[in-house]
């Protein structure tokens, strides 16, 4: 069934004459209802769509995607996002020339669509094609990379076939998050040169890529990475750790709407937020909120730092186990 959001995501679409963006909200509700097992449903919804006028010539695959991809559309805002000032550069930067991406064709110029995103986990990677997505308006598509590697040979370069065929065919952007998988260098190649091959044929497809998608690659091993890769993106992005500027954003971005806040965002707090992840921080947040709904209490300094010397216990049970 639809979620109240969808349903006034289809009428905003319907009314704004946006066939794009109803096309993929449709969809997702189709897929949805295939995966709670209303296979008649999905079949019917998947019917209609790929008969109506404007998705004649141009469909997604529902099952394909349904393997291959993780549908959404974005609703995370810029606003949201916490990252450095370099990145927020880039970010604009991408926005504004592809809104513009057809002033610069006529020069022969092509806006930056190809982008690499490397960096510890859960410094904003994620986050960050998720907003660039909303603010294109654009679905995002994550590539399940479990379900793109196969085991038989010659079986993944098919699937990358058909993911760049879409990336062709349906506008959006196309997030592939861990993406050592299939980015390795090709020294460190002992599968009978299998991953040799998908790796080439990977720089083969993106750099002749001219769709109107955005493509991002995401990774937390950048020295793996084959150096071929990387002049066929058009831009870097470089995650780290939050910075004191940062911590104190992602606390009161976390915490504002805490009904029984009586915290106090100061350096003790700051400190012990020190090297953790933004993803961590927030993750202290919602324990903290949590903590503050359940207990009907206020909630104060002591009770934040808590829960953020929980999420570096945690951090470090990770880092000692890797």
């Amino acid at each position: 069934m639809a979620t109240i959001n969808q349903i006034k995501e289809l009428f905003k679409s319907h009314f704004n004459e946006d066939n794009e963006k109803f096309k993929v909200i449709a969809l997702q509700i189709a897929a949805h209802e295939a995966k709670i097992g209303h296979t008649s449903s999905a079949r019917e919804l998947k019917a209609i769509i790929d008969n109506s006028p404007s998705t004649k010539n141009k469909v997604v695959k529902l099952n394909d995607a349904n393997k291959l991809f993780k549908l959404e559309y974005p609703s995370a805002g810029i606003e949201q996002l916490v990252v450095s000032e370099d990145i927020e550069v880039k970010i604009d930067r991408i926005i504004s020339e592809y809104k513009k991406r057809n002033i610069l064709l006529k020069y022969g110029l092509k806006n930056r669509s190809k982008l690499l995103l490397e960096g510890e986990p859960g410094t904003g990677k994620t986050m960050t094609a998720s907003v660039i997505g909303h603010e294109l308006q654009l679905p995002l598509y994550t590539v399940q990379i479990h379900s793109l590697i196969s085991k038989y040979m010659g079986e993944t370069s098919v699937k990358l076939k058909e993911i760049f065929e879409q990336i062709q065919e349906n506008r959006g952007v196309y997030f592939f998050d861990e993406f050592d998988a299939i980015g390795s260098d090709r020294r460190y190649d002992n599968d009978v040169g299998e991953m040799r091959r998908i790796l080439n044929s990977f720089l083969q497809y993106i750099e002749t890529d001219d769709s109107s998608s955005i493509i991002i690659c995401a990774t937390n091993n950048p020295s793996m990475l084959d150096k071929a890769l990387f002049r066929r993106f058009d831009d870097v992005f470089e995650y780290r750790f939050p910075d004191e500027i940062q911590i104190i954003k992602l606390l009161k971005l976390n915490l504002q709407d805490i009904s029984f806040n009586q915290i106090s965002i100061n350096k003790e707090i700051v400190d012990s937020a020190k090297g953790l992840s933004h993803s961590e921080i927030v993750t202290a947040c919602n324990e903290t909120k949590k903590y503050s709904l359940l207990s009907e209490d206020n909630v104060d300094n002591k009770i934040l730092l808590q829960f953020l010397k929980e999420r570096r216990k945690f951090m470090k049970y990770q880092e000692d186990r890797s």
